[in-house]
């Protein structure tokens, strides 16, 4: 006969632990589990074993922010007008900026909320502080998330609201946006005074396809727009002892009373003698810094340029401290300020062909992907490298322009030596000139006299020789002409 079995003392105690072990791990599991869920979903915690009515507002509220987000990312994967429109509107942004930190502090509630129906004082003491730990976790990586994209949403508002205006908006003129760029020094008492570089972007309203026309900065005897205030001071031209173009800004700041209702008397005469002298209608401006413009340079990780001689660094009123060698290399932001603008060994024109080649490279190369990357350094560089006219309302307009600008050719043209006399201009001429390089950007037939279609072949025959010269890193020289100065494609021309 069997004896029966009977537990002993020690098999009770193990039976007995094991019980509130299992019982432990699954409050555990349990409060990991809501905090998990109001990560994923918020208010299903609540909805679960908490509060049901906060649990059913933050879920209907959570599904339409995630309908309206994916609905807006569609769309602006389809329209890019939308896209542009959407990261312009200081009215949009200012209200998204807010959505977002409110979003931060209710989703991180919700989970501190989620933290506390999972009962943190029913756990043992090694799961409570691995809870406690799981909710910090938590909550800072969804608060600190969204609230780093409130502070972009910031930026790019600020960026707005400090870098364009509610100016006048100007339509498109016969089909075009003229937009004049300055570019000025940035020393003491010269900033914004005498832009050492002038250049005419027209482009095309619909196309975005783009002509560069630039001036000279020492061009003289030149006449201004019909009827404004310069044209009645200089009736027959600028055509004072020592004045030239870059000097005319600096003559309306002396005489700022002529100027009435004018933030800035010296661009509007600029502008007057561009009109002048072009023929063209601006419809807004914009002062580059140069020398904040190497930190944009450096923002988007530099530029990449084909160097063609070596280039000097200084030589404007200080000495040579070195040379950017020949060679397709990307450059800094300082090494790209100096190739656009060293005169060292060289002339303006040579200097002003440089400068055109820094623009297409730029528009060329920055991509949206790259301003994504960079943005916040790129708004930082732009708010103290350029002043602008141009509306808020206009920005997605120009923004959609730009982008497909780069997908074009830019033309080029330059008002300079040999094709025009810059100490006495033939402003026929140069009208002619511009408007036959707007015509070529559109796609019309330009029908040459005999005696410029002669001319024209003399002169590019003398352009593209069999073996180019260089004066100065651009091809060219002063007497045949610069490239990159007068081209229909200004990147084989770089």
């Amino acid at each position: 006969m069997h004896s029966a079995s009977f537990p002993t003392a020690d098999a009770g105690n193990r039976v007995d632990n094991r019980v509130p072990d299992r019982a432990a791990r699954v409050r555990f599991r349990r409060a990991v589990a809501l905090m998990l869920m109001t990560l994923v979903l918020p208010g299903s915690a609540q909805l679960v074993a908490g509060n049901r009515r906060v649990g059913r507002i933050a879920l209907r509220l959570w599904f339409a922010l995630a309908l309206v987000g994916v609905g807006a990312l569609v769309l602006g994967l389809v329209s890019r007008d939308f896209a542009f429109w959407a990261v312009s509107n200081t009215t949009l942004l200012g209200a998204l900026r807010l959505a977002l930190m409110a979003l931060a502090v209710g989703w991180a509630y919700l989970i501190v909320d989620a933290w506390r129906i999972g009962q943190p004082l029913s756990l043992r003491q090694n799961h409570r502080l691995a809870v406690v730990g799981v909710n910090g976790v938590l909550c800072f990586s969804v608060a600190g998330t969204l609230l780093f994209g409130a502070h972009m949403v910031g930026v790019q508002r600020d960026f707005m609201v400090t870098m364009f205006g509610h100016g006048e908006v100007v339509g498109a003129h016969d089909g075009r946006f003229n937009v004049l760029l300055l570019g000025g020094d940035s020393g003491a008492g010269r900033w914004g005074l005498r832009p050492d570089s002038m250049t005419v972007a027209s482009i095309d309203a619909e196309s975005g396809k783009t002509v560069l026309v630039s001036l000279p900065r020492n061009m003289a005897n030149f006449p201004f727009r019909k009827g404004s205030v310069m044209d009645k001071q200089f009736p027959r031209g600028f055509d004072c002892d020592g004045c030239y173009l870059n000097g005319v800004s600096t003559w309306a700041g002396d005489h700022t009373d002529l100027f009435k209702g004018s933030d800035n008397p010296g661009v509007d005469a600029t502008i007057m003698a561009i009109e002048g002298i072009t023929d063209l209608k601006i419809n807004y401006w914009a002062m580059v810094n140069l020398e904040g413009f190497k930190e944009l340079v450096d923002a988007v990780g530099g530029v990449e340029l084909t160097v063609r001689d070596r280039i000097p660094v200084g030589g404007l009123g200080s000495d040579v401290t070195g040379y950017i060698e020949p060679g397709t290399r990307r450059l800094n932001g300082h090494d790209t300020l100096w190739f656009a603008r060293s005169r060292e060994g060289s002339d303006d024109y040579s200097r002003m062909a440089r400068q055109k080649c820094v623009m297409g490279a730029m528009l060329e190369q920055i991509s949206p992907e790259v301003a994504v990357r960079n943005f916040q350094k790129i708004a930082q560089a732009s708010t103290q490298m350029i002043s602008t006219n141009l509306p808020q309302s206009e920005v997605d307009n120009f923004m959609g322009l730009a982008l497909r600008a780069k997908s074009q050719k830019i033309a080029t043209v330059s008002l300079v030596p040999p094709m025009i006399n810059t100490a006495d201009p033939d402003i026929k001429l140069i009208r002619q000139k511009v408007g036959e390089a707007i015509d070529r950007a559109e796609g019309k037939q330009v029908t040459l006299a005999a005696g410029d279609a002669d001319a024209g072949e003399g002169k590019k025959k003398a352009k593209v020789p069999s073996t180019p010269s260089l004066t100065g890193g651009s091809f060219g020289s002063l007497r045949e002409g610069y490239a990159a100065n007068e081209a229909e494609d200004l990147g084989s021309a770089c």
